[in-house]
């Protein structure tokens, strides 16, 4: 019988995403990092194939693009595992950014970035989102309390981050879908 417990690493090949992860009977953790993980290569595997210039078509009012998404997900990576949970200072570029003036920043300077540099990016977030969790229990909290509501565990930001994931790849099925027809699962 397979052991259902071990995590493999994540494939950051393009293409041949499983249909879902492969754990159905693992412990909580495990469980939860294959979803994330899972999450996180669909988010790449929606650009694949495509151009900068197609990747930064905007198709909606606003400044979302399919770039801009994947930009925005390393943000997100960078706030919560590494500033929200563990307490570091914000990187590069991020820390040099007037939010108030630019709100929409990492998705407008997203269209001006090659898809390479912007999925390294993001698969750089990643491995740090990894490591910066890789010997913390479910229950620790995380280090930064940013509103009222309060501490949070690492078990909610799991699912937070899920949930958020989820959300944008929908965004990026229907954006994909509007840019060259490919259909998302």
């Amino acid at each position: 019988m397979a052991d259902e417990t071990a995590t493999p690493a994540a494939d950051w090949t393009f293409g041949g995403r499983p249909e879902m992860p492969p754990h159905r009977t693992a412990d909580e953790r495990t469980l939860l990092d294959a979803f994330l993980d899972w999450y996180r290569e669909g988010a790449i595997a929606k650009l694949e194939g495509l151009t900068q210039a197609q990747t930064a078509q905007r198709h909606v009012p606003s400044e979302t693009t399919m770039i801009g998404l994947l930009h925005h997900l390393t943000l997100v990576e960078g706030w919560w595992f590494s500033q929200q949970f563990a307490g570091e200072d914000e990187r590069a570029p991020w820390n040099a950014v007037d939010w108030d003036a630019t709100p929409d920043w990492e998705f407008t300077t997203a269209r001006d970035l090659s898809v390479d540099e912007v999925v390294a990016g993001f698969k750089a977030a990643c491995d740090r989102s990894r490591a910066v969790v890789a010997g913390a229990s479910l229950d620790d909290l995380g280090a930064t309390v940013s509103d009222e509501r309060g501490a949070f565990s690492l078990r909610w930001m799991y699912l937070h981050l899920i949930e958020e994931y989820a959300r944008h790849l929908g965004h990026l099925d229907i954006l994909r879908e509007l840019t060259d027809g490919a259909v998302g699962e």
